[in-house]
């Protein structure tokens, strides 16, 4: 069921909220609206610390349909600061437009006034968790809760499980060569090729099925990443991506450069695959990675393996991905941190717990009251 903003405001309530043996996954199930999606299991220990939710008891009589305990209320519609809580995803549109994923819900920044288009446009009050747009130039937004919001630049639409997602509690979105949008949920995998989701669950466990990041090779195989191991799929089966005959754990990120390697982050490190070979560069927690209009590689990660201690750390020019580079550390003493983009004027966004941040490869600047 499709349901399109604005045109009256929704004040419900819903409570929300992220191991393989090693084998290649050879089967897929496909869900149907009959078969049941299955509840998320609590993160292993290894994970817990990234984890941006704390546990909150909730009154029953709060308890609703579309209530979200995390989604931080409130009444502005446009301001000169920008949000003051988590931000997860930022993303510059085609016209120069800042974007954030927050927990006030979906912002966009001109360049001078920040406006909350949750508020705005009355839509349903969950946190948003990423962002991307398409080659068409819209917009889709995920929340953890509330499904997606596709926007259009003039209405938002609303897809959920009821239109076959495979769940309403979104981690990433990609794109891939042949327009399909592919929603990484944490409960399953989903493509929209234009009409219709059509969702599959990885088998193995709970953590495979709650993905992080995708990215499409070129080769057109996905390589989708997860808190628990990572995969390739070639639209029939799930593969299990191994390093020496190991599985990657709770890989969070995945990209491709503008020379094809591929780049993946999480528990295990910072790794780059080039030529059939994986090559480790560091060895700290690696949340997200990005590369910006000069090639250079971007991370946010741990400092020293302690997860209260995290940077934006660069590689600049390296010469091949098989030889383990040395990075330049750019601590911005805020705690953890989590998107990154770089704006058409170079500088480098990024999200934090407390909002956004902006580097201008000298000073940093904070949007904060």
């Amino acid at each position: 069921m499709k349901y399109i903003f604005p045109f009256y405001f929704l004040l419900s309530f819903l409570i929300i909220n992220s191991s393989c043996n090693g084998q290649a996954e050879k089967s897929i199930r496909e869900i149907t609206a009959k078969k049941k999606i299955k509840k998320v299991e609590q993160p292993p220990k290894e994970i817990k610390a990234q984890t941006e939710e704390k546990k909150e008891i909730i009154p029953p009589q709060k308890i609703s349909k579309d209530f979200d305990p995390y989604f931080k209320e409130t009444e502005y519609t446009s301001q000169s600061i920008g949000p003051q809580s988590i931000t997860r995803k930022i993303l510059e549109d085609k016209n120069g437009n800042i974007w954030l994923a927050s927990w006030e819900g979906i912002l966009k920044y001109d360049g001078t006034t920040f406006t909350n288009y949750t508020n705005k446009d009355s839509l349903r009050r969950h946190h948003i968790f990423t962002i991307l747009e398409d080659t068409k130039g819209n917009l889709w937004f995920g929340t953890i809760g509330g499904g997606v919001y596709f926007y259009d630049g003039k209405e938002f639409t609303n897809y959920t499980t009821e239109d076959k997602l495979a769940s309403n509690r979104i981690g990433c979105f990609y794109e891939d060569k042949k327009g399909n949008i592919w929603v990484g949920t944490m409960n399953g995998l989903s493509r929209y090729n234009g009409k219709d989701f059509k969702s599959y669950i990885i088998e193995g466990g709970t953590n495979n099925n709650d993905i992080n990041s995708i990215i499409e090779d070129d080769n057109g195989d996905l390589w989708i990443v997860t808190r628990g191991t990572a995969f390739t799929f070639d639209g029939k089966e799930f593969t299990t991506i191994t390093n020496e005959d190991r599985p990657f754990n709770n890989v969070r990120s995945i990209i491709k450069d503008k020379k094809g390697n591929i780049w993946l982050g999480g528990n295990d490190g910072l790794f780059t695959y080039h030529n059939n070979t994986f090559t480790n560069h560091s060895t700290e927690f690696v949340g997200y990675i990005y590369e910006d209009s000069k090639g250079r590689i971007w991370t946010s990660s741990t400092v020293n393996k302690n997860m209260g201690s995290w940077a934006l750390v660069r590689y600049d020019n390296f010469i091949t991905p098989l030889i383990k580079m040395t990075p330049t550390i750019i601590n911005p003493n805020i705690g953890m941190l989590f998107g990154i983009e770089e704006d058409s004027k170079g500088n480098i966004w990024f999200g934090n717990l407390e909002g956004v941040g902006r580097y201008d490869g000298k000073e940093f600047e904070y949007f904060r009251k």
